[in-house]
């Protein structure tokens, strides 16, 4: 009997599910789909599938999507290079992530026009070929942000809000732009915040440095999520809550988290899970170049960053991105907030997921979702990442 492509069965491991924790399970994969799964003691090899035995002790995670990533491995998106994408899509499966959106930083116009031409002319191309993690479209970091709250996007590229320019961005990335970071006070903030949200595009509210009430305008406007939460905006003050005290305060916005215990305080983390629960809070890295490289001294939109202790600073000081892996995020999310294993998946798989709506093939281990597998230990080391079915990374 011929065998099908990318068709297997996965058998003796943890399954961590929507709904629980299969102790001893299998999964049949067939033809890059999750066929079926369940405990060990159902299964029957009945189409006479290639068998992957693995271990009681391991995990089998759906795969980590990460909704805002510049760059690893000595790649950034904003290289604009074909290679770049590539290489970033076949890194990302060594810490379990098997789709993200390419994230840019504010640059001049011409710099960004040329990288969302470049995710636009990669998608397609990797529709016919293994090039491991999924790249699901644009999240445009800038350049509508506020001066004030730049942190590491270069201030000399800021623009102000523009539905024009934004439309010209959209066109040029053959409507990939999925997500926007912008700050909503500055002017024509809102009616950018309303193109956003009437065109199906995330409305993040990012680098800003907007008051509570300038907040609540922007959620009425269509705001529903906010980047990298406290990091880029205004802190919350008992008196006026500001962009951190917002988004704790308004249960209709998602918040992304860089878990790295250095852009957050842990007492923090766990502050904001208990205050907005696991639905509403995705795990992010925001990383550079520099990860899975040395420390030492590399490059963000044309800026010298010195990378040293798992911490990426700018010459002054400040925080450039990061080098977190995926699946070290989800480990310290479980370490500061005392949430289970399966919690702690969701906020890197179905709530991004869901966010970015391709809920119907990602995000969970479900019958006929892409076969976007990571097999896990204890610790959160992985083992083994599939892409659509395709081994894209065997680890130890």
């Amino acid at each position: 009997m011929a065998l099908q492509p990318n068709s297997y069965a996965l058998l003796s491991m943890k399954i961590v599910t929507e709904e629980e924790l299969i102790e001893n399970g299998y999964m049949i994969i067939k033809e890059g789909k999750i066929a079926d799964f369940g405990p060990l003691n159902e299964y029957t090899n009945n189409n006479n599938l290639p068998q992957i035995h693995l271990s009681e002790e391991l995990y089998a995670a759906p795969g980590f999507i990460d909704l805002h990533i510049h760059g690893l491995n000595g790649a950034d998106v904003m290289d604009a290079s074909t290679d770049c994408i590539k290489n970033m899509a076949n890194t990302l499966p060594k810490e379990g992530t098997t789709s993200f959106l390419a994230t840019t930083i504010t640059q001049e116009k011409s710099e960004l026009v040329k990288a969302l031409q470049n995710v636009n002319s990669f998608i397609p191309f990797q529709n016919q070929s293994d090039v491991g993690s999924e790249v699901l479209g644009v999240h445009l970091e800038g350049p509508f942000i506020n001066e004030k709250r730049a942190g590491a996007q270069p201030p000399a590229f800021i623009l102000e809000p523009s539905v024009e320019t934004f439309r010209h961005f959209q066109s040029e990335s053959g409507n990939h732009i999925k997500l926007v970071t912008l700050a909503p006070e500055e002017k024509n903030g809102l009616e950018l915040v309303k193109h956003l949200s009437d065109t199906g595009v995330i409305a993040s509210i990012g680098h800003s440095d907007a008051l509570y009430a300038e907040v609540v305008k922007a959620i009425e406007a269509g705001a529903e999520h906010i980047t990298h939460f406290f990091n880029g905006m205004r802190g919350s003050h008992h008196r006026e809550p500001g962009v951190a005290g917002a988004g704790l305060a308004h249960p209709e916005l998602y918040l992304e988290m860089i878990a790295d215990g250095i852009h957050v305080h842990p007492a923090m983390v766990k502050a904001t899970f208990l205050a907005k629960g696991v639905d509403h809070i995705l795990l992010i890295t925001d990383s550079m170049r520099a990860k899975w490289l040395d420390d030492g001294e590399y490059e963000l939109g044309g800026q010298k960053v010195i990378v040293e202790n798992n911490t990426a600073l700018l010459e002054d000081g400040t925080l450039a991105g990061s080098v977190l892996k995926m699946n070290d995020a989800i480990r310290n999310m479980k370490k500061f907030t005392d949430c289970t294993m399966q919690e702690a998946i969701q906020m890197a798989t179905a709530n991004p997921a869901k966010r970015l709506h391709v809920w119907d093939r990602k995000g969970s281990i479900s019958i006929g979702k892409d076969a976007d597998i990571v097999i896990l230990d204890e610790e959160m080391q992985v083992k083994m990442t599939f892409c659509k079915g395709i081994l894209s990374y065997k680890g130890e």
